[in-house]
């Protein structure tokens, strides 16, 4: 089962590789990670997206509290919570390809954001599924290059990760 893993850590450095360094030491695997500053420059959020059973990720969330530089941990997959990611995808687009992944980008409420003489770079943004489905769309023959980030995600309403 997919699990995401919001944590609250102290932006320093090294602290990004003692918590890959413990799945990795684990034979855990890590789907997806996305770090980044939070408001409090001296702390950063990562979200990692993982996959297990219960007691698995149980074991995992103990094992990474134990981390000194942990400040906070939610597993936002226990709650209401929106998740995205961003893409961004070159396409060929010469002929009819042109109007179709322009129509397609509409269809997905996507953005062209280059333009050359037989390609167009495409930002979508949304859920996995989302973005997957894009690509399906345009067809891997049509695609030359993607570029994704990671999931991000942040709990519905009230919930917040605050220390």
């Amino acid at each position: 089962m997919r699990h995401i893993l919001s944590i609250l850590l102290e932006n320093e450095s090294g602290a990004l590789s003692r918590v890959a360094g413990l799945f990795s030491a684990r034979g855990y695997n890590i789907e997806s990670l996305t770090v980044a500053p939070t408001e409090d420059p001296s702390l950063s959020r990562m979200t990692l997206v993982t996959s297990g059973s219960d007691e698995v990720i149980e074991q995992i969330m103990k094992q990474v509290n134990k981390l000194i530089d942990v400040v906070k941990l939610v597993l936002l997959t226990e709650s209401d919570h929106i998740e995205r990611e961003l893409m961004l995808v070159k396409t060929q687009a010469r002929g009819e390809a042109r109007e179709e992944v322009k129509r397609l980008a509409d269809i997905f409420r996507a953005r062209i954001i280059d333009v050359d003489a037989g390609t167009y770079t495409v930002e979508v943004t949304g859920t996995g599924q989302k973005l997957d489905a894009f690509l399906e769309a345009v067809g891997a023959a049509n695609v030359i290059e993607v570029v994704r980030t990671g999931l991000s995600g942040i709990g519905r309403g009230d919930n917040a990760l605050r220390v």
